[in-house]
Order: structure tokens, then sequence, then C-alpha cells
């Protein structure tokens, strides 16, 4: 679903072809190899051929045509693990490591090389196949722009592009109603995109996964806000992992493979009490998907295409276990393991206000260009 994910495999098909190698596309990511029996035709299934045919518009639009999935082969539950697995269950056991099933596949496909384009979810099951002595070069792609040992990942350009279009087609109605608008963005662990869609479409407030709030606090600075504007309304940017003091983050329904449980309502929480301690009216909008719907913009376009050349360098040189990345600027790559390594969040004394709830954007000389 992410923006720059098409581009990505697009470029990566083009030079690899060119270059002599044959490619396959995995349908819906982990689940696909998972799903594939070495013993019969069920292949054909879960694993496209690519051509230059195959991707030659793929990059117009949004995504990914092989579709994707939350699969991951280190913990599946025992009702997901198809029964031609031939894995020993242990009886007790509420999940399972299907691993070495995965890599008889591998083995079966001939694959000589791995490149997963993901988030630190999908990268870490990547990591743990090269680990296991499988070729693996690998490509960050997440909105949320938190994959440590990189200052940027695919999609997230688009995201917070798409953000700051809607933000400013709300003041349309926020301006009319003389209301305050509350805007809930993607960001589990990171605030990084309320950060940043706040920063650059001049919000009045931001909330972020890292600092929690006080309601009453930014009751008190919103009623303010919307006094002091011209057209009495106020605008706030939340997080999904975004949480008041003394509060929990607002999670629902099971955990994924992954042991997270889907985000979502903090916005709507937020509103609600601002309205009760305001006499304030709310506009409410959960933004969700829509920040990574459609076509990528110009530098999630650049981005794919440039993490995909470096991939294919580094396989042409013989090497495995890293992670394409753009640190500082500059294209490079680092160890796959490094995802592991940290959790990448917003720089809070460099970039925000803890106090007022709002980016504070002060000193950028030698900062990467995307602040992280």
């Amino acid at each position: 679903m992410f923006p720059g994910l098409n581009p990505a495999i697009k470029a990566i098909v083009n030079r690899a072809i060119d270059n002599g190698y044959d490619v396959l596309g995995i349908r819906r990511g982990w689940r696909g190899l998972v799903q594939i029996n070495p013993d019969d035709d069920s292949t054909r299934n879960w694993v496209l051929p690519l051509t230059k045919e195959t991707v030659r518009r793929v990059d117009r639009s949004g995504g990914t045509f092989l579709h994707t999935s939350r699969t991951n082969p280190a913990n599946m539950k025992p009702d997901e693990i198809p029964a031609f697995a031939n894995v020993p269950l242990k009886p007790e056991a509420k999940t399972h490591d299907i691993t070495p099933h995965i890599l008889r596949v591998i083995e079966t496909l001939g694959i000589d090389c791995l490149i997963p384009i993901g988030g630190d979810d999908t990268l870490s099951y990547g990591e743990r196949l090269a680990r296991e002595g499988v070729r693996v070069i690998a490509i960050p792609k997440t909105m949320d722009n938190d994959v440590y040992g990189t200052d940027y990942c695919i999609g997230f350009s688009t995201a917070v592009t798409r953000s700051v279009e809607f933000i400013h087609a709300l003041r349309t109605s926020a301006g009319s109603h003389e209301r305050i608008a509350v805007i809930e963005l993607f960001g589990r662990n990171s605030g990084e995109t309320s950060l940043i869609a706040a920063y650059l479409a001049g919000v009045d407030r931001a909330l972020i996964s890292e600092v929690p709030f006080d309601i009453h606090k930014l009751a008190k600075l919103v009623l303010e806000d919307k006094a002091s504007n011209p057209s009495n309304y106020a605008m706030i940017t939340v997080s999904e992992g975004a949480h008041p003091l003394e509060g929990q983050v607002i999670e629902g329904g099971k955990e994924d493979a992954f042991g997270h449980r889907k985000l979502g309502g903090v916005g709507q929480a937020v509103g609600d009490a601002l309205k009760e301690l305001t006499g304030q009216n709310i506009i409410y909008q959960q933004l969700a998907y829509l920040m990574r719907s459609g076509a990528p913009d110009s530098l999630d376009l650049m981005v794919a295409a440039n993490f995909a050349h470096v991939a294919l360098s580094l396989i042409e040189r013989g090497e495995s276990g890293r992670l394409v990345c753009l640190q500082r600027g500059v294209y490079s790559d680092v160890p796959l393991s490094t995802v592991a390594q940290g959790k990448k969040r917003v720089n809070v004394p460099e970039l925000y206000d803890t106090d007022c709830y709002r980016p504070r954007v002060r000193h950028v000389l030698g900062m990467p260009m995307f602040l992280t």
C-alpha cells in the first residue's frame, strides 16, 4: 500500500534483466513463501516471473501489484501453518517458527538473492534469513520513516505530501464553521509524520508518539490558538501512537504476527475531550490509509529507483546481509542487523516544544533533509 514500492520493483527488474538475472516476484510477501509446497505446482499461485513487460507501467501507481501481508514465518499460529510445511510443532507452544520450511522453499525456487522491501518487521525476518545463510539485500519502506539505520524510507515523502494537502483542504471547513480540527495521522512509535506535516502545513499544535500530553493544557492552548486566528479556528495533528499523561496508547483487535495490535482512535478521544473541556465544536478527521494511497510523489519515485540501483550494485559486488539506506543525504548501505540495534524516533530536544506541543525547528545546519 505504500507509494514507491512499484517503482522500486520496476527498477530492480529492469537492471537485473539487463545483467542477465531472472527475477521472481513473491506474492503477498513472506506469506507467499509460507504457502508454497515444494512438492507440487502451488508455486505458480504465489510466484510471478517478472519481465520488463510485466513491470512496464507499474511505477505509475501506488501500492504493490504483488500485494502484501502481515506474516512472520518465525511466529506462526498453528492454524496458519500449512500441513505440507512438515515442521515439528510443540503442543504447548502458541506460535511456531517455520523457518526450515521457508529455507526449503527458497532452495526449491533456486533463489540466489532475496530483496525484501518493507519496514522493521518485514526486514527483521529478512535479517533472520541472512543469519541462516540466505543472501539478502534489503530496502527500507515505511510511511512512518522509522527503520533504524536510514534517514529515509520509501513512502514517507508521499505520506507527508498527502497529509499537508488534506490539512490545507480541511481549513475550508474548519474556518467556515469556526471549529477546532483534529487530524489523526499514522505513526505507531514515531511521531515524525505528525511533526513534519504540522511543521510544513503550519498547524497550531502537534501531538506525537514520543511525548505524552496533558489534555487540559492542550485545551487551553487550542482555545488561545482559535481566539488569535482571524478566521476563528484551530488545527491539531495527532500521531495514532500518541497518548495522554497517565494514559495508554489506544489499541484494538488481536495482535498481528509481529506482536502489534491495530492503532487508531486517539484523535477521536482527543476531539471528544476538547469538546467537553472547551465547549467548542470539533471536526475529527482520521486520514489513515489516505496518507499512503495513490501514486508516489517525485521524491519517492527517485528514492525508490535509486535504492533499487544500490541494491543491484551490492548484489553485483557479491554482498549479502546489507540494508540500503540514505545517511546525511548520501546513498549508502549498512549491515541488515542494524535494524534491530535501536529505535528511530523524533529528535525531541531539537525539533519539538514539549511545553507547547508544536514543532520547534531552529537549528537545521548539518541536519538531514527530513530532519530525522
